[in-house]
């Protein structure tokens, strides 16, 4: 019997996958597999892939005929896994010696629905601790109690599928899988969606996982129109979060961070290329006057002058097409994390 699957996409890594697969040869258990997924890499990823199918204890190697990104690439591991237990790791990140091992003893001995976890960021030669945003370890708790307040950091906006470990319960409920298609922001729907939906989960300080920061390939340092897919995630969250039977109460969470999401992005809008910076300025006016206007006066009202500036100065602009139609159009894109929200 499988115990846990560890769902591990890659997709033009060939630099970094070395590190990520001796990591998880450290973690070999043989009640364990890796689900290796590689998303069309062209730089000799796929090479690596082959040789740790036949070296690495639990490896299954999974392959896309076309790129679809790391929701995609994700999508394809879980259908395949046969774990009891699920975990996500992206191909250029790594993981300590036993850490799964470790994870997997807090799951079963709080046996909650998901635990969160928190992580080592390495940008270059620096390593720096970040936490999860919620006080109580080792405490089972309601996911939906970790979402407010809205004007702080909370659990919704500590985003990372990697950071954590989940029961095939959530597969079962339709809770794990991640928006076909989306190639920037794909973790904020499925974490709000968790903590809506979800009965139960835990926080443990357990350090084991190593989050690799601004590698040249990821979304995040690229600033073409694929970046753009975060309108159409946090779109996705405002719409589910409007249907909840606590709308009223978690809604001026969603509208603050999309709105923060917003600043971010315009604030650094000199990284896009000229077009998609245009369509940028136009699709975001658009999604603020889609917003519940009266969650998002209160959002503007309780953010610095500096951002609340920005945003009332972009709601102003005419708005152009749709956002579904426009971001929607893109193709072909690495694998890259979401940046994290600053609320």
């Amino acid at each position: 019997m499988v115990k846990l699957s560890v769902i591990v996409p890659f997709y033009n890594v060939r630099s970094y996958a070395p590190d990520t697969l001796r990591s998880l040869r450290a973690n070999t258990r043989d009640d364990f597999e890796f689900l290796l997924v590689d998303d069309c890499s062209s730089d000799g990823t796929v090479e690596l892939l082959e040789r740790a199918e036949r070296e690495l204890p639990g490896a299954v190697l999974l392959r896309h005929e076309r790129n679809g990104g790391l929701a995609t690439a994700r999508n394809t591991g879980l259908d395949a896994a046969r774990g009891t237990y699920l975990a996500y790791l992206d191909g250029d990140d790594w993981v300590a010696s036993g850490y799964f091992s470790q994870l997997l003893s807090s799951m079963e001995e709080l046996g909650c629905d998901f635990i969160r976890t928190d992580h080592v960021q390495v940008t270059g030669t620096e390593r720096t601790v970040h936490r999860v945003p919620h006080g109580r370890r080792g405490e089972v708790m309601s996911p939906r109690d970790a979402i407010l307040p809205a004007t702080r950091s909370t659990s919704v906006d500590y985003a990372y599928a990697w950071a954590g470990m989940y029961h095939r319960r959530l597969v079962d409920r339709g809770l794990l899988h991640f928006t076909d298609g989306l190639r920037t922001a794909e973790d904020r729907p499925w974490i709000w969606r968790l903590h809506r939906e979800a009965e139960s989960f835990a926080v443990t300080g357990q350090l084991g996982v190593f989050y690799r920061r601004g590698v040249a390939s990821s979304l995040t340092q690229i600033g073409d129109v694929r970046q753009l897919d975060f309108i159409r995630a946090f779109d996705q969250v405002i719409e589910e979060t409007a249907k909840d039977r606590d709308a009223a109460e978690l809604l001026p969470k969603a509208v603050r961070t999309y709105c923060a999401i917003i600043s971010h992005h315009m604030s650094s809008i000199e990284r896009f290329e000229p077009a998609v910076a245009r369509k940028l300025r136009s699709l975001t006016a658009g999604a603020l006057r889609r917003l519940p206007q009266d969650h998002l006066k209160d959002a503007l009202n309780s953010m610095d002058s500096r951002r609340a500036a920005r945003l009332r100065r972009l709601r102003r602009r005419p708005a152009g097409a749709s956002a579904g139609a426009s971001v929607g159009a893109s193709v072909g894109a690495p694998v890259g994390a979401s940046a994290g929200a600053v609320v």
